[in-house]
């Protein structure tokens, strides 16, 4: 067990909220055709309201914070929310489309410290990239800034969403990433959209380019291991939990609705209305996603994955049931060893 596992085991046992994924905002200037989220203000949290849940937040133990949006620096206050996340001793990641960052942000961000930088890099291709992003010349502006924050000693990541579009292209975004001397990380599963709309998966990569993909070399670390037989399911496998969202780690949306991960839309609780900590410890939805093992998923459980499977409850939740399977991650056991799911036998 490595110590990121140990360290997470001890604060599921002990109820702590280890990870917390705080969007600022849901607008943007960028108009990705895969967003699954709403760009219009719904009325964003202030910063006295954040500023409240940051304290309530570090009260309860949450170590690691994410700050993204939307586009975070869309918003005015949104180094003194940086600074505040700071002062209050978290470990802060940073994710932004980095198009308004300069000089003077680029140095700002330094001086905060942050663990890292994540940047959305779609293609090196700038009519794919930007294409993507309904924005020219974004490609341009995100690795110019993404260039002069590794010069400035900051942690850079690329991630990279494959779709049909760029199906083809992360090696080339691969080696970009090596060139600037930023991390690279890819993701091939498309996010239905937040209001049910499941239409965006229709942007997804086909089976051939997925096999292709989880059978990389050169992404072990970054899609998993490849061509990895499914391990014997044993005791340990079922009664684990199926994930940790809900267990050490939530999310918060710009309107403070709480959740067990930005990926699994479950209304929690509003952190408007009640404090971080009585959700955190109070919250009906939440005991019934901590009452699930894997010996409780109904098809999950019989599944020859279920010890190796990187099954998303919150994407099973948009299809229905966050009991069931997700059918993108039973994809993702089948292109990585040939062998099906449990869900696949039974649909076939």
């Amino acid at each position: 067990m490595s110590l990121t596992e140990e360290i997470n085991v001890r604060a599921v046992t002990a109820g702590v909220p280890l990870v917390a994924h705080l969007d600022i905002t849901y607008r943007c200037n960028e108009r990705c055709v895969h967003c699954y989220l709403d760009h219009d203000d719904g009325g964003e949290m202030t910063f006295a309201e954040i500023d409240r849940v940051l304290g309530e937040m570090a009260e309860a133990g949450v170590f690691q914070l994410t700050i993204s949006g939307g586009e975070p620096l869309l918003r005015k206050d949104c180094f003194p929310i940086l600074r505040r996340a700071r002062d209050l001793g978290f470990n802060v990641k940073f994710k932004t489309n980095g198009i308004l960052i300069g000089e003077g942000e680029a140095a700002a961000l330094r001086d905060l410290c942050l663990d890292s930088v994540q940047i959305s890099i779609y293609s090196h291709r700038a009519d794919v990239h930007d294409g993507i992003t309904k924005v020219k010349g974004s490609l341009e502006r995100s690795l110019a800034a993404a260039r002069f924050l590794v010069s400035q000693g900051l942690r850079v990541k690329f991630a990279n969403v494959l779709m049909r579009d760029n199906a083809n292209d992360y090696p080339h975004v691969q080696a970009l990433a090596e060139e600037i001397g930023a991390g690279f990380t890819l993701d091939p599963t498309i996010t239905p959209h937040l209001n049910g709309d499941r239409s965006l998966l229709n942007l997804g990569i086909n089976r051939e380019a997925l096999n292709k993909v989880m059978r990389d070399e050169r992404l072990v670390g970054n899609v998993g291991e490849f061509c990895a037989p499914p391990a014997a399911v044993g005791d340990d496998e079922l009664n684990s939990f199926p994930c940790s969202a809900g267990h050490s780690a939530c999310y918060i949306s710009p309107y403070g609705d709480f959740y067990p991960c930005v990926q699994f839309p479950l209304p929690c609780g509003n952190v408007r209305r009640e404090s971080f900590g009585d959700i955190w410890r109070g919250s009906p939805q939440l005991a019934e996603v901590r009452s699930v093992k894997v010996r409780d998923l109904p098809v999950c459980s019989t599944c020859v994955h279920a010890g190796s499977c990187t099954r998303c409850p919150g994407l099973a939740y948009m299809e229905g049931n966050f009991r069931g399977p997700s059918s993108a991650d039973c994809a993702k056991s089948f292109a990585r060893t040939g062998i099906e799911s449990a869900a696949m036998r039974q649909r076939s």
